[in-house]
């Protein structure tokens, strides 16, 4: 049994580590209404343009003079697989749960014969990609430095992909990120962005009300590419969301526990010392009895 002075300090570790858990969980909450309010206010921009590039390629279909981040190369053998996640950790199983779903999908595609490549975003990924997949990784992009994501930091994310594209790097690139749904849910999701892969929505009127000029090729070609910086961006607004709803969730388990923990180990402290003392009194009765 550890004696009164250990279990004092055990007390006062655990309540500064309370402490710090409880303030972590506040300025979570904090960021999280921002980065909510930055990735809900994204989903229509994105989705309409994703919805006007769908009638593009519709209209567009598998012609010859296609872009091709829309036809593709023809091929599916080299895979990209980009790992959105965190710099930072303390987020609960955030970051280990995206690079679950992109290391599922990397063995489901070494098992068929495809070549692998791994671009990561965020160092907690690479961490954790790197002990199986190693090899396979050919870039890093560092957001460390970035207090808030913009859109130029997601422009830098496509110009590195479509750089790759262009030199024949790979056939197929896919998107890993957390999709945010409310505090205590995020749900890993993987995205194609190359070749782009975009359906009409029903009733959508973008390819019918306008007549495009130059063409319907020359316009995808050039906003395929800022499409591709679209859908990353959008990726990278979900993360920073579904970071901030995770940490604020573990955060406030951390701080439940500590407290359990202190209550736990204050009521050992109480029995060790009313021990103590009952055994000081034992003592002091038997001498004076044998006096």
């Amino acid at each position: 049994m550890p004696n009164l002075k250990d279990l004092k300090n055990r007390i006062a570790s655990v309540k500064s580590t309370r402490k710090i858990t409880k303030a972590m969980q506040m300025v979570a909450a904090a960021k999280l209404r921002r980065a909510q309010d930055a990735a809900e206010q994204a989903r229509p921009y994105a989705e309409r343009f994703n919805a006007v590039l769908g009638g593009l390629a519709a209209s567009v279909g598998d012609s010859d003079t296609a872009p091709r981040l829309l036809s593709g190369t023809g091929s599916e053998q080299v895979h990209l697989l980009v790992l959105l996640t965190a710099e930072r950790g303390l987020c609960g199983g955030f970051n280990s749960n995206i690079t679950k779903l992109a290391r599922t999908h990397a063995r489901k595609l070494v098992a068929e014969g495809k070549t692998v490549k791994i671009l990561t975003v965020g160092k907690k990924g690479r961490d954790q990609i790197k002990r199986d997949f190693g090899k396979h990784l050919v870039g890093h992009v560092d957001l460390t430095e970035v207090k808030r994501v913009s859109y130029a930091d997601a422009q830098g994310i496509a110009k590195d992909v479509l750089s790759r594209f262009d030199e024949g790097e790979f056939d197929v690139a896919t998107i890993f990120f957390a999709e945010f749904v409310n505090v205590v849910t995020q749900v890993p999701t993987a995205q194609q962005i190359i070749p782009a892969s975009y359906e009409a929505q029903e009733g959508d009127e973008a390819s019918t009300l306008f007549d495009y000029e130059p063409g319907e090729e020359e316009i995808l070609a050039d906003l395929l590419p800022r499409g591709v910086a679209t859908q990353i961006f959008a990726a990278l607004l979900e993360n920073g969301a579904s970071e901030q709803g995770a940490r604020m969730s573990a955060m406030d388990n951390a701080t439940r526990n500590a407290g359990e923990m202190i209550e736990d180990l204050t009521i050992e402290y109480n029995r060790s010392r009313q021990a103590v003392i009952t055994n000081e009194l034992i003592e002091i009765i038997s001498g004076a009895e044998a006096l």
